[in-house]
């Protein structure tokens, strides 16, 4: 079979009765080694793209760093062979980092990070809650605008108008308008392109904003919001358990199923005007 672009899949389209062959897009997924200090930690599977915000916002999730300061460079390795070349990224960490990276090695095991993994429940909310406790951000927002902004998200959703197979992730301020968006194959990847490159630019908390998700919410995704500082999440899909669990007692306003202008308000409904 001859060697096809990334992205660019032979396909059959049936329609009324007959069958077309052509080449269409689809989501691109590849492995990503990421290697801090020069010692293999994890693969993740994602999209291609903002790799290094990625990477930030993974290992902040991991308790690898918890702010920007611990992070001396990221870059992709020089050593990889032609095929990872840029799939094979290193973090180099420094400070207080060095010692939990330690710890990390050696309570995990080297795991392939599937795209829609994200911490697979691994800390509990007492042991997270032990590191960060609560969201700032007072304020409110009008039902509205919570009601607009899967229309907004989905008219920066590029790739996905072209493949239909990512997920997308926005960070909005309280007027609504979207400030920055991300796609992936998987939910927690987009998120933590959002979480990592703010971090790199040295804006978190992020207690004046609102992270919108296009799929459901899980554990893992409230997690990278809360240790982001983000007050209020919405979802076109809906949370779980654990989910809501969480943002009740850390102090974040969970919506589900914004869809129209409905949705559901699982936790701390006071940021939200009728």
């Amino acid at each position: 079979m001859q060697d096809q672009k990334p992205g660019i899949r032979d396909v059959t389209i049936h329609r009324a009765g007959s069958a077309e062959p052509v080449s269409d897009r689809v989501a691109v997924e590849e492995p990503m080694e990421v290697r801090v200090n020069g010692a293999p930690f994890a693969v993740i599977m994602r999209t291609p793209g903002a790799d290094r915000d990625l990477v930030a916002g993974f290992l902040l999730a991991e308790d690898v760093i918890r702010n920007v300061d611990e992070i001396g460079a990221i870059e992709y390795c020089a050593d990889a062979n032609e095929e990872g070349r840029n799939n094979t990224i290193n973090v180099t960490v420094l400070q207080e980092a060095v010692t939990r990276l330690d710890d990390r090695l050696a309570d995990r095991r080297q795991v392939t990070m599937t795209s829609s993994c994200g911490l697979c429940g691994r800390l509990t909310i007492e042991s997270l809650q032990s590191r960060v406790s609560s969201v700032a951000g007072e304020w409110t927002m009008p039902a509205s605008v919570i009601a607009s902004l899967p229309d907004r998200l989905r008219a920066a959703q590029a790739v996905f108008e072209s493949t239909g197979g990512l997920h997308a992730a926005g960070l909005f301020d309280r007027s609504g308008t979207l400030q920055l968006s991300a796609e992936d194959v998987g939910r927690h990847n987009a998120v933590d392109k959002i979480v990592g490159r703010t971090l790199l630019a040295g804006q978190h908390p992020l207690d004046e904003c609102v992270l919108l998700v296009s799929g459901r919410t899980s554990f893992e995704l409230v997690q990278k919001a809360l240790l982001a500082g983000v007050p209020l999440i919405a979802a076109v899909s809906a949370p779980s358990s654990l989910a809501v669990d969480l943002a009740t007692q850390a102090g974040i306003t969970l919506c589900g199923f914004v869809r129209g202008p409905n949705f559901n308000i699982y936790s701390h409904p006071r940021r939200v005007e009728s």
